[in-house]
Parts: C-alpha cells; sequence; structure tokens
C-alpha cells in the first residue's frame, strides 16, 4: 500500500487538504474516523467532517482498535484514517491516571500502532493518515499531556518514516517534506 502521511497543527487544514487528496485519486473511498463525540463542541466538529465528507465514500469508525477495520481496506482504492492523534487520544485517557507515563502501557499502545503499520503492508491501493504535530510547540503542562505528546510523537515518527510521502500543512498550506 502506498502512504501518505498528513501532518500539521490543530485546525491547519490537514483533514480538507487530506480530503481533497483522497477525491483526487478516486471515488473508491473509505473514511476511516477514529473521533468520538463526548460533547457539544466535539459534535459540530464531527458534523463538519461529515458534511465535506462525500455520500459515496465508504465508512467506518474504528476509536479504539485502528486494526479492526484494516478487513475493509481491500474494498476501497484509497483508505483516509482520520485521525491518528484522536486514535492516541483515545486510548490514552482510557487508561487509569496511575498508569500515566507507564512506559509498559505506552509501549503497548505503540505495539498496537505498528501491527497496523504491517497490516496495510500488503493491501493493494493509497492509505492516507492525518494526524497532529506535537513537537513544535512547547512541553505540556500535564502529566496526560506530556504522556500524549511522547506517545503521539513516537507513533508520528513510525508512520512518517514507513510513508512514501508526507505533507506538512501549516495556515491550510500543504508542505512536501518526503
Amino acid at each position: 500500500m502506498r502512504i501518505q502521511f498528513v501532518i500539521g497543527g490543530a485546525r491547519s487544514g490537514k483533514s480538507e487538504f487530506a480530503e481533497n487528496t483522497a477525491r483526487s485519486i478516486g471515488n473508491s473511498v473509505l473514511y476511516v474516523a477514529t473521533g468520538v463525540c463526548t460533547d457539544a463542541e466535539m459534535e459540530k466538529r464531527i458534523q463538519l467532517h461529515q458534511m465535506r465528507r462525500p455520500m459515496e465514500w465508504g465508512f467506518v469508525e474504528t476509536p479504539y482498535d485502528l486494526g479492526d477495520s484494516v478487513h475493509f481496506y481491500d474494498h476501497y482504492h484509497v483508505v483516509l484514517v482520520d485521525c491518528l492523534s484522536t486514535w492516541i487520544s483515545n486510548l490514552l485517557v482510557q487508561e487509569p491516571e496511575e498508569n500515566w507515563q507507564e512506559p509498559e502501557i505506552a509501549g503497548q499502545l505503540l505495539e498496537q500502532a505498528q501491527q497496523w503499520l504491517r497490516a496495510v503492508e500488503e493491501i493493494d491501493g493509497t492509505l492516507i493518515v492525518v494526524s497532529t504535530e506535537v513537537g513544535l510547540g512547547g512541553v505540556a503542562m500535564s502529566r496526560l499531556g506530556r504522556w500524549y505528546q511522547d506517545v503521539l510523537g513516537k507513533c508520528n515518527q513510525y508512520v512518517a518514516a514507513a510513508a512514501d510521502e508526507v505533507f506538512f500543512v501549516a495556515a491550510g498550506i500543504p508542505w512536501r517534506i518526503k
């Protein structure tokens, strides 16, 4: 599978860029959503993504086990995963506070990401993965925030290494960096 990785800051336009890229490749697109509706603000964000998404695209929600959706990928030319950062967040907030920063837990989460990447290698088509860059700002003020930065930062590195192309999006402008 050909992998395109789209990374950028929050509200940078990365999802819209990824959607437009998927649309330009073809009509056989599977949208893999990782978001969980936890409040009214998140519901509005999800609705915005739904309104932009063409009705003919396939759709699957995988907020906790990204690997669960891989068996759907074969049926589409393009798979758009939006987004890795939300998926990692979903996994981290399920852990009790006493487990935050535990290397063993972080290792298990990162192993899930690596297993998913190995599983998609065998599939034909294009995989577009969206994620938030966490390495440009300061160190988070909370323990959970620092753990999120550590785990997502490493996960982003795994995907970037496996990707054929990497785009960094800032202010709606994509830059091809790999």
